[in-house]
């Protein structure tokens, strides 16, 4: 029998669960980790969620657990990673998958809304980190996956200044995260999706999504699975000499600018 991508591997999803009726990132990593012979350490502040999640995962023959936990605060992503620790002895993939919106020019934003979209997006990617990192170094080195957006680095169609600037945020957390772990063998990588049909626009109108399908060079939305395959490869061995690395996925959007697919849109 071939060996799987992850044999051996313990990974920490956080967002494991998915709202909605369309399938989430953060779920469809889970399953391909497991898929790829992972152990999954599944984190969701909705339990119920994560549990959904897990299901899946032991139908399929793999091996999981699910734990609660707000990883906007320090303290619970301590508590996190110490017990994925004693559940499994080891760390080797952290998938930073929190997120949420923002919206609003920047002459439009109460402090209130910065606070929980800086929260959701960045500072509970930098609170895992903290106390995965070491953990990881302690298991022999692995992966950090970070999920940024294509709108982390250009400003989208949408007014989401607190939603970007986070986003950007995370960018930025992952370059500085790769130069300063390289040597305790963590290899720090980003995903920035583009225009995917998931949760977050679940009952967006139909002239919208064809707006945004038309967007992109490849005229087609993205799903979960687009961003989940890519985080198996940053997490298996196939990746070994990537790191500090934005990977876009997005149907080619960064690579367009608005004139260059102008008559698609018209």
């Amino acid at each position: 029998m071939s060996r799987k991508r992850l044999d051996g591997k313990v990974a920490l999803v956080s967002g494991s669960g998915s709202r909605g009726s369309l399938l989430g990132t953060g779920r469809a990593t889970a399953i391909l980790f497991a898929r790829e012979g992972a152990r999954l350490f599944l984190v969701d502040w909705d339990l119920e969620s994560a549990e959904e999640t897990q299901a899946i995962i032991q139908s399929e023959g793999g091996e999981s657990v699910v734990w609660k936990a707000d990883v906007t605060k320090d303290e619970a992503c301590k508590a996190m990673a110490e017990a994925c620790m004693e559940q499994y002895g080891a760390l080797h993939i952290l998938f930073n998958n929190v997120g949420g919106p923002g919206s609003g020019d920047v002459t439009e934003i109460e402090e209130d809304l910065w606070d929980e979209s800086l929260d959701r997006n960045l500072k509970s990617a930098a609170f895992a980190s903290k106390h995965a990192v070491p953990k990881i170094r302690e298991s022999g080195g692995g992966s950090v996956i970070h999920v940024s957006s294509i709108d982390g680095y250009r400003a989208g169609a949408a007014k989401n200044i607190p939603y970007s600037v986070a986003k950007g945020g995370v960018i930025q957390l992952t370059r500085a995260m790769a130069v300063h772990h390289g040597r305790d063998k963590i290899r720090v990588n980003c995903i920035a999706p583009g225009h995917l049909y998931g949760p977050f626009v679940e009952h967006v109108p139909e002239d919208w999504r064809e707006m945004r399908k038309k967007a992109g060079p490849l005229g087609t939305e993205g799903d979960a699975w687009d961003v989940a395959w890519a985080a198996v490869f940053l997490a298996s061995d196939e990746s070994k000499w990537i790191s500090g690395v934005v990977l876009p996925i997005d149907a080619g959007l960064q690579a367009a600018t608005p004139l260059s697919v102008l008559h698609h849109l018209v």
